[in-house]
């Protein structure tokens, strides 16, 4: 069997800071050396070692300030290591801080070729790359204007553009695909895939979990400047997980199992999740929804979602005038607006019965989420028939949140529709 090629080497990488309380303890610290310390050391890497192999796709997770810019900064040669050493092989390309070796007073094409100079690309090597990396950026007549008026979307458009366009034997991306719009991500980890086919290495960090699964032969998790573990995805991604229940369990002043009933109920479930600012909402408002959250099956808020496991979505609706046989409902839609899934308690058969004023009602839907690694939007509603058959809406609130399941399998379609597979030889 062929030995496989290590591109990148790490051994006891070590990253220390010297942190001062004053700008003069610096000053204080140069005047007298060998004598009193006025720092504090902070370590934002501490022992990292691991390696990668020729055709590997790695992931780096963890929780913002656990050092996963400052580990690819070492490896592309932005930083040097205060202790251990680094070792890569083959043409690195990277996408690091957003902008990074762009100059705002450039247009896009000046940029093109700043870019190329910097990588060692003569100005003729990038002239030929150029309707490639205009292709593909697809940022129109923008291309000619100075890049300092251009959107977060358009920097990394053509930031990515060039950073494939050199034909790396190593990519290397730090997060910067989640400022792009979701069709050009799309487009990004399909050039990945194709980097992927081709033998390329690729070191990328993101925030999400089902790209890192979907596309990693393996994934690195760091904490505080410490390597937790490096192996398969999803089991890393099982550790990441437990370590942000953790630390949201800490921050709390009370574990809710450990919380009376009524005062669980209390917590503002809503306040928990990332909601979009554009939410459409309208209805009379003889009923209100107040309050909205995704549970586990341990009762617990979830923000994070396995594909095929059951959760429950509660709403809280307060109620400002009597209401006979309310109508609650819940609606998924993708980005396009279509309706992917979605009930009621008419369509489920459930009696809702009367509702007084000042009552507030909460209503659970629970089912599996078995939908694909699709962005989907989750929209909330009460209403109820009038006196001539009509449907009134009392409350809507459309695209309120965004959920993404994770699944390590990859199938067809919005849904895993969970086939079992037989084969018979005669």
């Amino acid at each position: 069997m062929e030995e496989m090629t290590c591109m990148i080497q790490c051994e006891n990488i070590t990253k220390k800071y010297a942190l001062y309380s004053r700008k003069v303890d610096r000053l204080l610290e140069a005047m007298r050396p060998g004598g009193r310390s006025y720092h504090k050391d902070f370590y934002a890497l501490q022992g990292i070692t691991f390696s990668m192999h020729k055709g590997e796709c790695v992931g780096i997770v963890g929780k913002n300030g656990s050092g996963k810019s400052t580990l690819l900064k070492i490896l592309t040669g932005v930083l040097t290591p205060t202790e251990g050493s680094v070792h890569v092989q083959g043409r690195v390309s990277a996408l690091l801080e957003l902008g990074a070796g762009f100059n705002p007073e450039y247009t896009g094409y000046e940029n093109i070729y700043l870019n190329g100079s910097i990588m060692g690309y003569s100005r003729e090597e990038m002239q030929r790359k150029l309707p490639e990396i205009i292709e593909f950026a697809d940022i129109g007549d923008f291309i000619n204007q100075p890049v300092k008026i251009y959107s977060s979307g358009m920097f990394v458009r053509l930031a990515f553009a060039v950073a494939i366009s050199v034909d790396p034997e190593i990519l290397i991306i730090d997060e910067a695909l989640a400022v792009g719009d979701v069709f050009f991500q799309l487009k990004c980890y399909k050039k990945i895939e194709d980097f992927k086919k081709q033998g390329k290495t690729i070191l990328f960090v993101s925030h999400d979990q089902s790209s890192i699964i979907k596309y990693c032969d393996r994934a690195i998790l760091l904490d505080k400047g410490r390597m937790v573990c490096d192996g398969a995805p999803k089991e890393v991604i099982d550790e990441y997980k437990q370590i942000l229940a953790v630390e949201k369990q800490q921050n709390q002043p009370h574990s809710e199992e450990a919380m009376p009933e009524e005062e669980r109920e209390s917590i503002c479930w809503k306040t928990q999740y990332a909601l979009n600012e554009k939410i459409l909402e309208y209805g009379d408002r003889q009923a209100e929804i107040t309050d909205f959250g995704i549970f586990d099956e341990s009762g617990n808020l979830a923000t994070i979602y396995n594909r095929n496991s059951v959760y429950t979505i509660k709403m809280k609706v307060l109620f400002h005038a009597e209401i006979q046989n309310p109508i609650y409902a819940i609606t998924f839609k993708d980005m396009s607006g279509l309706e992917v899934a979605g009930t009621n308690t008419m369509q489920e058969n459930v009696d809702t019965g009367t509702v007084k004023p000042g009552q507030t009602v909460t209503v659970s839907f629970q089912q599996k989420f078995p939908f694909q690694n699709y962005p989907l939007f989750l929209s909330l509603g009460c209403t109820k028939f009038d006196g001539q058959g009509e449907l009134r809406v009392l409350h809507r609130l459309y695209d309120v949140l965004c959920i993404q399941t994770l699944g390590a399998k990859i199938t067809n379609g919005f849904f895993d529709i969970d086939s079992k597979v037989r084969i018979a030889q005669q």
